[in-house]
């Protein structure tokens, strides 16, 4: 565990100039002492560690010491083979440069291990788009992913609704891509938002470079924004009563975090086993064909609208079935 433990700490001074023992600690989840100590083994194993003293000091290494990247295990380099997406970096137009750096790894890595690649992508793949969709790579995402890399400045045309169209000059900070589609995560102004790729008409990458907010985390940043966004488009709220199978039913039917939330604010089951749930849908024509495919361990409330509605599609198709019964 150690030994794991100073090669990290090795490669992380390696690739900054310094690191307080704070950061170090932090990033290796051991105490500042025991970074202390792990700094002076490796000192007196010949790794070039030195400590700047004072408030602003920390570690670093002298010298331009490189270590080699050695020793890794079968598990380490199939998992470093499971970090390319080939989909998502052909449609970013970067599928030469993962196969180079593949190549060069593979090269790299002991003779008994150059199989990891195959072995790997024998295991594993990943088809993000969900089903009964035709992925469409938008045209403008090869020229927007260089921008995010190159950290440049663009000027884009993006369509808000059917038939109006906005400019934007933004700081193209991430590319994010959730079930087939693609988002870009940009600052416009002081402010950061979320724009669909496939709605911009127009991109102009600039010549100048902007600067990266170092407090800006990418997974963070969709993750707060997704969940921000989900819960904005529930903006009407349905009673329904349940009967226990349709308790593990509604979170497949409906936005699965609402469910969950609303089913634990549930009192206890009436006298039928039943559990009436208040549960916020996007719409009230959204949650008929979510709902309804509940079936009868779902009986719908309120508002008294929906309920009606509800009543007649379940009189219709008891009509339905029984025509079927008398032929």
């Amino acid at each position: 565990m150690r030994a794991a433990r100073l090669i990290k700490m090795v490669l992380l001074l390696q690739s900054r100039p310094s690191m307080t023992a704070a950061e170090l600690a932090r990033e290796l989840e051991v105490s500042e002492r025991t970074i202390t100590r792990d700094a002076q083994a490796l000192s007196e194993a010949g790794v070039p560690v030195y400590a700047d003293r004072g408030r602003t000091g920390g570690y670093r290494l002298i010298g331009g010491y490189r270590t080699r990247l050695t020793g890794l295990a079968r598990s380490e380099a199939e998992a470093l083979f499971l970090s390319g997406l080939p989909g998502a970096l052909r449609e970013m137009g970067l599928d030469d440069a993962a196969s180079a750096a593949r190549l060069k790894v593979s090269a790299a890595l002991l003779p008994s291990l150059r199989d990891a690649s195959d072995t790997a992508a024998q295991r594993f793949h990943l088809d993000a788009p969900g089903w009964y969709q035709e992925p469409r790579t938008p045209e403008l995402l090869p020229t927007i992913a260089e921008a995010v890399w190159d950290d440049r400045m663009i000027t884009g045309r993006y369509r808000r609704g059917h038939d109006r169209e906005v400019e934007r000059r933004l700081a193209p900070y991430g590319l994010v891509l959730k079930a087939g589609v693609w988002y870009l995560c940009a600052r416009s102004g002081d402010e950061f938002r979320v724009y669909r790729i496939d709605r911009f008409t127009a991109v102009a990458v600039s010549e100048e470079r902007f600067v990266r907010d170092e407090g800006f985390v990418l997974p963070e940043f969709w993750e707060e924004r997704a969940t921000d966004f989900a819960r904005s488009i529930l903006r009407a709220e349905v009673v329904v009563r349940l009967s226990e199978a349709g308790v593990r039913r509604l979170p497949y039917a409906v936005d699965r975090a609402a469910a969950t939330e609303a089913l634990a604010e549930a009192g206890p089951p009436d006298e039928q086993g039943r559990v009436t749930v208040t549960l916020p849908v996007e719409s009230y024509e959204v949650a008929f064909g979510q709902l309804f495919s509940v079936g009868p361990d779902l009986e719908v409330l309120g508002p008294p609208d929906l309920r009606e509605r509800f009543a007649e599609a379940a009189a219709r198709t008891a009509r339905l079935y029984e025509r079927g019964r008398q032929r």
